[in-house]
Order: structure tokens, then C-alpha cells, then sequence
């Protein structure tokens, strides 16, 4: 006959259990708890009042968030739920059960402080000898917003619609003003039917100054940009005698597009191209990565689909670090950030770019692979300086190696591939917050056992 160990729900523990035994030592959530709880929250501490009931601690909340994170917990509710169902997270919560309200609030609130904290987990990283810092892998992946892109109103139909609702209500009010209303269906309340209508115009004007500011912000830019280039267009005909080759920029055109969108759900959100093909509502989620450790330097979101203009403001980011951070020796990118622009910027930086400048072909012929690049012909240009060095292939491999696995890990691992906060600046938050969980994850792996 089968012996079984016997069920027994009911006996009582001979001792309190302790929160210590509940994990073994080398634990992600001890791991967070550790290293929170060492860093500098005074900021966080100071912005409570003191006034109502004791409020939980910052460096609880904080540590509830960076786990849920790191374990593809995103929402409030769900770390609420696992503070009663998940033992990491009793752990982290002191047995105690912030309800998804308090978590929210603490995440929308202290948003922009994550910006520092990030900066100290870094410092951390840089005092326990994880990485020297000196190589950064720079990439940028969508990540959908939290809206639809059926939500999304395009100026040219905004208008097409207003036509329409107009022509309804003005045919609406001729039909309430007659004396006899027998052409209205039964059953039709035309104040209400107008009402709505009228409000649907309103929201449709509003889309529509909101579209049209943006254009508006878009032709400065874009003249700006059409007179420097024509400014340096006639300075090369002024030094060369020559009309310069090419066709001649065309100057922006005023006014918004009939293409021209807003999406009525996130408005700062923007339909980009998405891997594998379609359109879908979403923020570039740009990261700088250290390849040595992993660890993401500099989290970043723009609204921009293109990765072209991304360089020279993620180099002024990473100067703007601490001491020890501040340095990179190099910047490696793909093809999608590459311009003559971008490597001049690197090499104002004292940074050496190595940035792709095309797709290179599949299934190359394997001698390829062995053989050195024909000496450079002096005097060559940074461009053509970059090209030579990308030849050797030693040091640009490490970007597949380092930020592309990092995005996959994120969204695959993490879980994380749709943002829960909507409008750029808590976008922006959310993101931080999710790399903040990822240098976690990574420092827990990195650190000495």
C-alpha cells in the first residue's frame, strides 16, 4: 500500500514564523530590498506631510514596484494581489498590503524622481566593480501606448466628419422649429440627438487645434532646417564658383496635412512602423547600454519613429552623469542612427562612433570574415575612418551581444511590451522605471556570490 505524507492545514506553527525564512539569501526581491533601502530617498521622504494616518515607507513602495517590474508584475492591482499571494512579495511588503490606489499614486507621483534613483543604482554598480563603463550599445525599440490606434483622427477625415455632423444638426433644428414634426421617427429626442451631435463638434475642434498647433511647431523646425541648408548650399556656390549638384532642398509647406493625426485616447503617443510589419500606436524606447555589464546608462522616450536624431541628445545625457559614468570611450549603433551628423557629434564628444552605414549582406562568402581591410588612403574623412574601423567587426559585434537582447529579455522575459501610463513625461517615468528593474535584475546576476 502507497504511504503519503498526511495533509494537516489545521496545527498551528509551535513558533512565529519569521519573513527571514521565507527566502534563500541569494533571492532577487532580498537583492532589491538590500539595495533600496541603502539608497538616498530623502527627496521621496520629505514630500509627506506628516498629517492623517502613518503612510507606507518610499522604500517599501519603491521596492514593490522595481520587483513587479522585474517579474512582468506591471500593474498596481496585481502587486496589490501579490502582496497576499506571492511570498517575494509578503517578503519585500513586511507582510503588510499597500492596496493598488497607494501604488499607483506613489508611481505617478514620485515619476520624475526615478531619474535620480536610476543615477544612484548606477553609482552602486560603479562602487561593487560591475562594469568600467567605457563601451555603450545604443538602441531604440516600439513599445505600444496605452491606446488604440482605431482612436487615432486624422485632420483630413476630422474635417469630413464636421461637414457632416454640421449638415445633421443644421437639418435637426429645421425639423424642431416646424410645427409639424410628423417627418421625425418615432421615438428620436431631437434636443438630445443636437446635444450630442454639438458635442462631438466641440471634441472634433479641439483634435483639430491640437493638430494644427503641432504643424504649426513642425513648419518652424522644418524652415529653420530648409534655411541652414540653403545658407550652407550658397556658401559652397560662394567658395566653389559652382552651382553645387543635387536638386535644391524644398521649402516646408504651412499648415497641417491631410494625413496629419492625434490619437484621442494618448495624443503624445504616434502610429510608428512595428517589427514585422503594420503600423500600430506606439513611443521609440530608446537605451543606452553598457556592453560590458548590460546595464542600461541612459533610458530615454521620443515620439520620433526615426532613430536618425537620436544620438546627439542620448550623448549629452550620458556627459550629463556622474563622475565615472560621464565617459564612454566608444558609441556603437546600427544603421538606423547613422548620418554624418551623428559622427561628427561622437567626435566632438571624444566619443569614436561605430555606427553601421548599411545593412550588411546575408550569407557572406566565409573567407570575408578572415581578411583585413586595404590600408586607408590618406586624408580620408571621420565617415570613411568609421567604415574602415567597422571592417575589423571585433568591437560593433558587441551590440547584437548587449542592447538587442536586452529589449528581447524586456519584453519577452519581463513581460513588458505595452505602456500602462499615458502623455509623454509618464511615459517617459515608466520607462525609467522599467530599466531600473532591468539593472536589478542584472546587478543581481553580476554581483559577487
Amino acid at each position: 500500500m502507497s504511504r503519503f505524507r498526511p495533509i494537516d492545514r489545521q496545527t498551528e506553527y509551535l513558533l512565529p514564523p519569521s519573513v527571514q525564512d521565507w527566502l534563500p539569501d541569494s533571492h532577487l526581491a532580498r537583492y532589491v530590498v538590500d539595495v533600496v533601502e541603502g539608497l538616498d530617498l530623502s527627496e521621496l521622504e520629505r514630500a509627506y506631510s506628516g498629517r492623517g494616518s502613518d503612510a507606507y515607507h518610499p522604500a517599501m513602495l519603491l521596492s514593490l514596484l522595481i520587483y513587479g517590474y522585474a517579474t512582468g508584475t506591471h500593474s498596481s492591482r496585481k502587486i496589490e494581489r501579490a502582496t497576499y499571494d506571492s511570498l517575494a512579495f509578503r517578503f519585500i511588503a513586511c507582510d503588510q498590503h499597500p492596496d493598488h490606489d497607494t501604488l499607483a499614486s506613489f508611481r505617478r507621483r514620485f515619476g520624475e524622481q526615478f531619474a535620480d534613483l536610476f543615477v544612484q543604482v548606477l553609482q552602486v554598480a560603479r562602487e561593487n566593480q560591475l562594469s568600467r563603463f567605457g563601451m555603450v550599445s545604443l538602441d531604440g525599440s516600439k513599445i505600444h501606448a496605452n491606446a488604440s490606434r482605431h482612436r487615432a483622427l486624422s485632420y483630413g477625415h476630422a474635417e469630413k466628419i464636421e461637414a457632416q455632423l454640421k449638415a445633421e444638426v443644421q437639418e435637426m433644428l429645421k425639423l424642431a422649429e416646424a410645427a409639424d414634426q410628423g417627418n421625425v421617427p418615432e421615438g428620436v429626442d431631437l434636443p438630445a440627438e443636437i446635444a450630442r451631435r454639438e458635442a462631438r463638434l466641440a471634441a472634433i475642434a479641439a483634435a483639430k487645434a491640437r493638430i494644427e498647433a503641432r504643424a504649426a511647431e513642425r513648419f518652424a523646425r522644418e524652415q529653420a532646417e530648409y534655411e541652414a541648408k540653403m545658407v550652407k548650399r550658397q556658401a559652397k556656390q560662394a567658395a566653389t564658383g559652382k552651382k553645387p549638384g543635387g536638386k535644391p532642398p524644398k521649402p516646408p509647406q504651412a499648415g497641417p496635412g491631410a494625413e496629419d493625426q492625434i490619437n484621442l485616447t494618448d495624443e503624445d503617443s504616434r502610429i510608428m512602423k512595428v517589427a514585422g510589419g503594420g503600423f500600430e500606436q506606439c513611443y521609440n524606447a530608446q537605451a543606452g547600454v553598457d556592453t560590458e555589464s548590460m546595464l542600461v546608462m541612459n533610458p530615454h522616450v521620443t515620439q520620433a519613429g526615426n532613430d536618425k536624431k537620436q544620438v546627439e541628445p542620448m550623448l549629452a545625457r550620458l556627459q550629463a552623469l556622474p563622475e565615472g559614468l560621464n565617459r564612454p570611450e566608444r558609441l556603437l549603433a546600427d544603421t538606423g542612427f547613422f548620418s554624418e551628423h551623428n559622427v561628427q557629434c561622437c567626435q566632438d564628444a571624444g566619443v569614436e562612433p561605430l555606427i553601421a552605414v548599411g545593412r550588411d549582406a546575408h550569407h557572406p562568402d566565409w573567407r570575408s570574415r578572415f581578411e583585413e581591410p586595404a590600408p586607408l588612403k590618406a586624408p580620408a574623412s571621420q565617415v570613411e575612418q568609421m567604415k574602415h574601423t567597422l571592417k575589423t567587426r571585433a568591437a560593433y559585434a558587441l551590440r547584437k551581444q548587449t542592447v538587442e537582447p536586452m529589449f528581447g529579455i524586456i519584453k519577452s522575459v519581463m513581460g513588458f511590451r505595452q505602456f500602462l501610463l499615458r502623455g509623454l513625461d509618464n511615459v517617459r517615468n515608466e520607462w525609467t522605471l522599467v530599466c531600473l528593474a532591468w539593472n536589478f535584475k542584472r546587478m543581481a546576476v553580476l554581483r559577487p556570490q
